[in-house]
């Protein structure tokens, strides 16, 4: 999420999948440097870094000198935000380094150190910056307007300005303002203890296969292989194990995510929101209506579609009742199209060729100048990921698995990439971050464009019925996984402002009822189904996961229009890329040819899912 201070965005995925066969994992120094991205794009070494962190803290007295200045004139307001806008990218790159380091190996002390010595000094740094937005409400909007006539080169910072204008009437004392950015990280360790934990601490007994050979068992196995395989017994096991521990750590994983959630409830109430949802909403630019249609139009009218599909695997795999956990088991679980690294790299650029040179030339960098790290080695942290330091190049996150479901993921990244890439060449720092709303429209887009572009180069009906099942794979994970996140995230904050209290059985029966309404009869949800609200960090960023389904309804809109439309199309898209987050995600949804604040848009996009299911359905026939 988009920060003031920081002003940076790290999207991060719990996408499984899968892996070819279970090899012993290297440790991190053993992977070869190709499989790792360059982070001395960023820092030459940690020497450099440790350097640079000393160096910020004392060069923060720059920003601090504008302090009581801000509304002396235009010119003094430029410089203020100009110079400001220079140390955040030099935070960014410093905060970056260190998150890069412990995501790739979380068991190393030294990277925990680096990540908690940035934390403390960025929660410092942050207290004494807190004058900048204070001070900035202060000034009265008729003095701003005549700041903008005295000074064109302020527009820049308009938009900025305008988002830090709507949080007036919520904004308390500067003292008590100052107190609470003092306080930052330790109102913000529910997210790091849960981090901490789910790396370092969860343990998982190993598991058996049907002939009684011992299998080992982990977070990132069960993620990124068991979940999604076709051997019933294998994911049955896997599942048992995985819930097992999970269940272990659910009074511990329960505190933590109801202090979190007890602090936003108590903010909202502090400042003066009607509700936590309202605060929420408002860094996302984004009204209720737009946010409840997600939610509600989706569960209602996708969940026949869904149910169907459910159907089918249980028909496919000859079982007499569908469980819970083989909801993501493959269809026609005897192709599982093998691909190596170098070959999706071949297929990734040629599917986003249709996207025209200027992107083509990004993905190449990409892959040319070790912008990803694919490699799978101890202590990685699971899923994937982008984070995008404004004055460097994106890095990419994930665990190459040989088979083409990784395909999918990498596209996603990229699309993060060069989304921000794009941003970041054209924009200033302050006008790069998207709403979280549209953010993921750029990702999904991109494995549409590759599901498309499979389905049309090949004559192979198997290989085109995987790629319409992997496509389906993009909207379970976006319109139902993380749909089905967002509307237990509602029944939670709900609950937290009746004055519920938030225990491990609370969240778990939440989640389980959320689950059950979506699938009804489809499938069995057993009370390990509830426990899987442990699995994902997105609750403790805000209104994210509902947001996952208003990129890809965003996406679906513009991928027709890029089929349909071609070159003009696509020029229209790059240069929504390009605006960043300089207006609101309507207006960039808007601009793409596609209007949010209208339902119909996700009933289109419903229904293209339900078409999927149909030509599933008939090629089974």
């Amino acid at each position: 999420m988009y920060n003031f201070l920081l002003g940076s965005l790290t999207l991060k995925e719990e996408r499984g999948i899968f892996m070819t066969k279970i090899t012993d994992r290297l440790k991190r120094q053993d992977v070869p440097a190709e499989q790792t991205w360059d982070i001395t794009d960023l820092f030459a070494d940690n020497e450099a870094w440790e350097h640079e962190l000393e160096s910020i803290q004392n060069d923060a007295q720059q920003v601090v000198s504008f302090a009581t200045k801000l509304h002396t004139n235009g010119e003094t307001l430029y410089e203020a935000l100009k110079t400001l806008e220079q140390f955040q990218q030099r935070m960014i790159h410093l905060a970056t380094y260190a998150t890069l380091q412990i995501s790739t190996d979380g068991t190393n002390s030294e990277h925990q150190g680096r990540m908690a010595q940035v934390s403390a000094v960025l929660a410092k740094i942050g207290a004494k910056l807190s004058f900048f937005e204070s001070e900035l409400l202060e000034i009265p909007k008729i003095t701003l307007d005549q700041f903008f006539n005295d000074v064109p080169d302020l527009h820049v910072y308009q938009k900025m300005l305008n988002d830090i204008m709507k949080k007036k009437p919520y904004i308390l004392a500067p003292n008590v303002e100052k107190t609470l950015a003092a306080l930052g990280e330790t109102l913000n360790a529910p997210y790091m203890i849960y981090e901490r934990s789910k790396a370092s601490d969860m343990n998982f007994r190993s598991i058996q296969d049907a002939d009684g050979n011992e299998l080992p068992m982990s977070e990132v196995l069960y993620e990124n292989k068991y979940e999604l395989t076709a051997d019933t017994i294998v994911r049955r096991n896997a599942y048992d194990s995985f819930i097992t521990t999970l269940d272990q750590y659910k009074n511990t994983n329960a505190a933590t995510y109801a202090t979190a959630v007890t602090k936003e409830v108590t903010m909202a109430r502090l400042r003066g929101y009607d509700s936590v949802i309202s605060m929420l909403l408002q860094p996302q630019d984004v009204t209720k209506e737009m946010y409840e249609n997600q939610l509600d139009i989706i569960q209602k009218e996708l969940a026949p579609h869904m149910r169907r599909l459910a159907k089918l695997k249980q028909a496919d795999y000859e079982l007499d009742e569908l469980l819970f956990c083989d909801l993501k088991a493959p269809l026609d679980p005897s192709y599982a199209p093998d691909l190596t690294y170098d070959e999706a790299q071949k297929l990734i650029l040629e599917a986003l060729d249709v996207l025209g040179p200027e992107y083509s030339k990004m993905m190449n960098q990409a892959f040319q100048d070790r912008w990803i790290d694919y490699s799978d080695n101890i202590g990685k942290q699971s899923g994937a990921f982008c984070t995008t330091p404004y004055g460097a190049h994106p890095y990419i996150l994930t665990s190459w698995t040989n088979m083409m479901p990784g395909a999918f993921t990498l596209a996603h990244e990229l699309g993060h990439a060069g989304h921000f890439y794009l941003a970041g060449e054209h924009q200033h720092l302050v006008n790069t971050s998207t709403s979280t709303y549209f953010v993921e429209a750029p990702s999904t887009l991109n494995e549409l464009l590759l599901g498309d572009y499979l389905i049309k180069n090949t004559d192979n009906p198997r290989l085109k019925r995987w790629v319409i099942n992997q496509l389906l794979d993009t909207y379970y994970h976006n319109f139902v996984t993380h749909l089905l996140e967002g509307e237990f995230q509602r029944r939670v904050y709900n609950l937290a402002e009746s004055g519920e209290a938030l225990t491990a059985d609370v969240f778990c029966t939440q989640k389980k009822e959320t689950i059950a309404n979506f699938w009804g009869d489809a499938a069995v949800i057993d009370d390990g189904a509830g426990l899987t609200w442990m699995r994902q960090p997105h609750y403790y960023m805000g209104l994210y996961p509902y947001t996952y389904s208003a990129g890809l309804t965003i996406a679906t809109a513009v991928a027709e229009r890029i089929k349909s439309d071609g070159e003009p199309a696509v020029k229209q898209w790059l240069d929504v890329l390009k605006t960043g987050g300089s207006i609101s995600p309507l207006a960039l949804s808007q601009k793409a040819g596609v209007d949010m604040s209208k339902p119909d848009a996700i009933r289109t996009a419903v229904a293209y899912v339900g078409s999927l299911v149909d030509q599933l359905e008939a090629s089974y026939e």
